[in-house]
């Protein structure tokens, strides 16, 4: 197992995905990126590579390399782009050295912004606001790294080969944040936002309960016999689903 490797995944793939929506739900990101053009490419010696564009008040994520790019960084190695990610790095501009002004100073306010929502205290999250935020935060990065470790990590992918196709929807009730774990032929896709019938699904009585669960501070199935969770469907799917995002802390802190 290259520990390196599935980290470097998770930081492009789980937790670059969240700008996305911090673009959208927070009024300060908003202010600071509503006249950005720029499209940042990131791209690992290896093959590991994901963008994000800013663009007509509007973030796009992808993991793909994008059509175009304004900003081109290039990481020499797994651990070279975790390093970054830990403020102890930085990575190689290939493309768009005329833009250091804004890799040193607009990006990382951006950056900072999200460590806001991704590491929370206790005080903060008595907050309404910024408990919803950072729920939502939690479930899509708790989604996309459960995909990846069910392709990656060794414990994991077993758990994840017992695991029948159809789709997990964790959603936070009455009015969500949703999200989606799509299983089909071996493969998995994550999508934000609700399916009407899915195969197995997790609702959660409120955001705190869905902050508490996400985060490993209480276990679904005690949740369940609480009636904070309802769980229904295809219970075996909730339970390798449960075995993987266990595995989520060992990776991301």
């Amino acid at each position: 197992m290259n520990r390196d490797l599935i980290k470097a995944n998770l930081n492009l793939h789980a937790l670059l995905q969240n700008f996305e929506e911090l673009t959208y739900f927070d009024t300060q990101t908003a202010s600071l990126t509503k006249d950005w053009n720029e499209t940042i490419y990131f791209s690992i010696m290896g093959g590991i590579q994901a963008y994000i564009e800013f663009k007509e008040m509007k973030c796009t994520f992808g993991i793909s390399k994008p059509k175009r790019s304004s900003i081109s960084l290039f990481f020499l190695s797994p651990g070279h782009c975790n390093a970054m990610f830990d403020g102890k790095s930085i990575p190689i501009p290939l493309k768009g050295i005329t833009r250091i002004g804004f890799l040193m100073t607009d990006f990382p306010n951006l950056t900072k912004r999200l460590e806001y929502y991704l590491k929370p205290t206790d005080e903060l999250l008595k907050n309404e606001e910024y408990l919803a935020l950072n729920t939502r935060f939690s479930i899509n990065t708790a989604m996309h790294a459960i995909k990846i470790l069910a392709l990656m990590d060794p414990v994991s992918k077993h758990s994840a080969s017992r695991m029948k196709d159809g789709v997990i929807m964790l959603k936070v009730l009455p009015d969500g944040p949703a999200a989606q774990l799509i299983i089909s032929h071996g493969e998995f896709k994550v999508l934000k936002g609700e399916i009407e019938k899915p195969t197995a699904v997790i609702l959660f009585k409120d955001l705190k309960i869905a902050n508490d669960m996400i985060n490993g501070k209480i276990d679904a199935f005690s949740a369940a016999a609480s009636g904070d969770v309802l769980i229904k469907g295809q219970l075996p799917l909730i339970d390798a689903l449960n075995l993987i995002l266990d595995r989520v802390p060992l990776y991301i802190s």
